[in-house]
């Protein structure tokens, strides 16, 4: 049958040059952008996930860079604390120097003084000038706030870190459970004085003494002689009952905590009264003895103690406390107090989804010298700020000793702070670093398996389109001219 209305080999012929035109366009598109899936049709489930990979990639990307940023800030940081530390080492050397009163004139110490002005001038000019891209570091702006500290209770307090969540503040909770100790040895004395003439080796965490009595000396010139010399060893004696002599005597440690202790012994012939209890209701002879730190609960946590210090580092919170003496000393426990964690400190977005998790905050305590090295010195708080001129730790008013213990506080501080940064930056930031990068690597590799073309497939792919569209188009002539045989009929 020949039939012109309607060339069916024509049609057949169209169809197949439009599929071969059709992918031909595909693979040229393909081959041009280097992707295989350059819209949704291309392949929808596809398309979905790899946008999903893309979505990720680009937050580990940012989260890298987030890192690179925190360990920046960080290294400025301790920059600016390297400089705190060696004005300090600088200042140790000046009050050590002035110490030795009998080869230094008071003129020496005068000068030493006036160094030593001038460097915790600097160190505070430091603390207010620190900044990093506008953001200030050292002057107490990415410290912690908190709101409601018993200052009866707590004397001294520091935030690490806090993790606030989805909340305004963080309610911290701290219950003394074992009250702090000094080191103690007892000594009775029915009569008030010594029995017969004794020697005695008195020793404690900062040296020894050797001290000798005569018989009948009374315990009130044995408490004189022993706190004469405190400051050598870091005994203290005093009596069981104030203004009972015969009530017997106590050698305590000036500290407490168990890293202090206290031993007294007779030395050489006499002394056969002199026996030494823990206390007077305890009937076993000692000779030494050591303290006890204090042990707390904080938020529910058994903090660690140290001295009436308290530590305690958690994911949720990082604190110390430096409990006041009567806090810390309460018999039998005592009633919680509580404060808030209120805001403040720094915090870094380290992940690439906005959560508390993915998220790393810290404080970063003022360097000023109002703040550095708290200590108590005579029942009260001390800080850097004291050993100036005019101040109660100066040198000028002979306080060397314990302008000492207030810089090595200071220097500790400092230290601690160091330390605590350089914790982050090696084990959070860097590790950080390296496994998003990681991530970066696997995530860019399966995204480009899915989404990115194959050239050799799609070259091979052009090649076969290329073909089939010169043979279509051949064959479509070939199927148009047929019906002109047509003609030959008509003839």
């Amino acid at each position: 049958m020949a039939r012109i209305s309607t060339n069916i080999a024509s049609l057949i012929a169209q169809s197949g040059l439009s599929r071969s035109n059709a992918d031909l366009t595909t693979r040229l598109q393909r081959l041009s952008t280097g992707l295989r899936i350059n819209r949704g049709a291309d392949d929808p489930a596809g398309l979905i996930v790899s946008e999903r990979l893309r979505s990720e990639m680009k937050g580990l990307e940012q989260a890298v860079s987030n890192s690179e940023r925190a360990s920046s800030v960080i290294a400025t940081t301790e920059g600016y604390l390297n400089e705190v530390a060696d004005l300090l080492t600088s200042i140790k050397s000046l009050v050590i120097e002035a110490a030795n009163t009998g080869g230094v004139s008071q003129e020496e110490i005068d000068a030493n003084q006036l160094q030593i002005d001038s460097a915790i001038e600097s160190i505070t000019r430091i603390s207010n000038t620190a900044s990093f891209a506008g953001l200030q570091l050292l002057n107490g702006s990415l410290e912690y706030t908190t709101s409601g500290v018993a200052v009866s209770a707590i004397s001294d307090l520091t935030v690490f870190s806090a993790q606030f969540g989805n909340a305004s503040n963080v309610p911290v909770s701290v219950e003394v459970v074992t009250s702090a100790q000094t080191a103690q040895l007892f000594l009775s004395a029915p009569t008030g004085t010594l029995l017969s003439s004794v020697t005695l080796e008195v020793a404690g965490d900062d040296g020894v003494q050797t001290m000798s009595f005569v018989s009948g000396t009374t315990l009130a010139n044995v408490i004189t002689a022993v706190n004469t010399l405190k400051e050598s060893t870091g005994i203290s004696a005093s009596l069981y009952n104030a203004g009972d002599a015969t009530s017997g005597l106590y050698f305590n440690s000036i500290e407490y905590g168990s890293d202090q202790f206290v031993s007294v012994r007779k030395i050489g012939a006499g002394g056969d009264f002199f026996q030494l209890y823990e206390d007077k209701t305890v009937a076993t002879v000692l000779q030494r003895d050591i303290g006890q730190d204090v042990v707390a609960v904080v938020n529910g946590a058994l903090a660690v103690g140290r001295g009436v210090e308290v530590s305690l580092n958690t994911p949720g919170l990082g604190v110390k406390l430096v409990l006041t003496t009567d806090y810390a000393t309460m018999v039998g426990g005592s009633a919680a107090k509580t404060f808030n964690v209120t805001g403040g400190g720094v915090n870094f977005q380290l992940g690439p989804s906005i959560s508390a998790t993915q998220q790393v905050g810290f404080g970063i305590q003022s360097m000023a010298a109002s703040r550095l090295g708290g200590t108590t010195v005579a029942g009260a708080r001390y800080y850097l700020e004291s050993i100036k001129s005019g101040q109660t730790n100066s040198l000028n008013n002979g306080k060397a000793q314990s302008a000492s213990k207030i810089l090595d506080a200071a220097i500790t501080d400092v230290s601690v702070l160091r330390g605590q940064l350089g914790s982050i930056e090696r084990n959070t930031i860097q590790t950080n670093i390296n496994s998003l990068q990681i991530g970066i690597e696997n995530i860019a590799a399966s995204e480009s398996t899915i989404r990115d073309a194959d050239f050799a497939a799609e070259t091979a792919a052009l090649t076969r389109a290329q073909v089939l569209v010169s043979a279509g188009t051949s064959v479509l002539a070939i199927a148009n001219a047929q019906t002109q045989s047509v003609l030959a009929l008509l003839q």
